[in-house]
């Protein structure tokens, strides 16, 4: 096996990790738990679990059937449609994990027979599975983060906030394009902290313009789960201070921005 396709498999092996971390919050839930509010406005842990099932139905449809894929994208809504009697009965729970487990496992299962230089549709252009792979971990955890806020419940962080920051940084370009605005013309160096104080970097190391900051705090930002002052991520330039109000790592709309808390103290924002 090369290298690269070592890579790709470690990569599903983080993806299915970070999948079974929520499952494992998921899975002793009561029903009146389901019905917990999120701070997406109209969204349920019901809907958040069953948005991830949404779109990994969708990435399935996109590797084995482009076709039906470009039928379905421009039709296909991201908020999941569950009405109140659904999201009334008793087995709410039972039924929206055990769907969510049938669609992470036949992506997976796709995934793990696809070589890693294998392309598929996605919005906006195609994307490698690697890339696939990657943006399903982003979306577990931001959406695992939602649920985690709901039920006041706080997790540890992972090596796997990796994958969150690489996106991130590889789709700094999108977040400025996204909004109407001219991306930079330079690169930024962007040092993230991981969780076992391993420095994580891109671009140059003399770049004048730089983002640095502590991975979980990074992965927030970059999940649009947090407000900028919320944040103890620290951007030097101006360029690079406007990218910590537009950071996104998704595709898409990039949706209503997180109200200001005052928790953290507010980020330190330089430039």
């Amino acid at each position: 096996m090369s290298d690269r396709e070592t890579r790709y498999a470690e990569l599903l092996e983080d993806l299915r990790a970070e999948a079974a971390e929520l499952d494992a919050l998921l899975a002793p839930l009561g029903p009146s738990d389901w019905r917990r509010d999120t701070q997406s406005r109209g969204w349920t842990i019901a809907h958040q679990v069953g948005h991830l099932e949404l779109t990994e139905r969708l990435m399935l449809t996109a590797a084995v059937d482009e076709d039906e894929f470009r039928r379905l994208a421009p039709i296909t809504r991201t908020k999941p449609e569950i009405d109140p009697v659904e999201l009334s009965r008793d087995d709410i729970g039972e039924r929206r994990l055990a769907a969510w487990r049938a669609s992470r496992e036949a992506l997976l299962s796709v995934l793990a027979d696809s070589g890693s230089s294998t392309r598929i549709p996605w919005v906006g252009p195609s994307m490698s599975v690697v890339t696939a792979a990657t943006a399903r971990v982003m979306e577990i955890w931001a959406h695992g983060e939602d649920i985690h806020d709901a039920l006041g419940a706080r997790r540890a962080p992972t090596r796997r906030l990796r994958h969150i920051a690489h996106l991130a940084v590889a789709a700094r370009d999108y977040s400025f394009l996204n909004r109407g605005l001219p991306p930079p013309a330079v690169p930024f160096r962007v040092e993230v902290r991981g969780p076992g104080g391993e420095l994580w970097c891109w671009g140059p190391e003399d770049a004048a313009q730089r983002v640095q900051g502590d991975a979980y705090d990074f992965a927030l930002l970059a999940t649009r789960r947090v407000h900028r002052s919320d944040s103890r991520v620290i951007a030097v330039g101006r360029d690079a201070t406007t990218w910590l109000r537009t950071i996104q790592a998704y595709a898409g709309p990039p949706g209503p921005r997180r109200r200001p808390t005052g928790v953290s103290g507010g980020a330190s924002l330089l430039g």
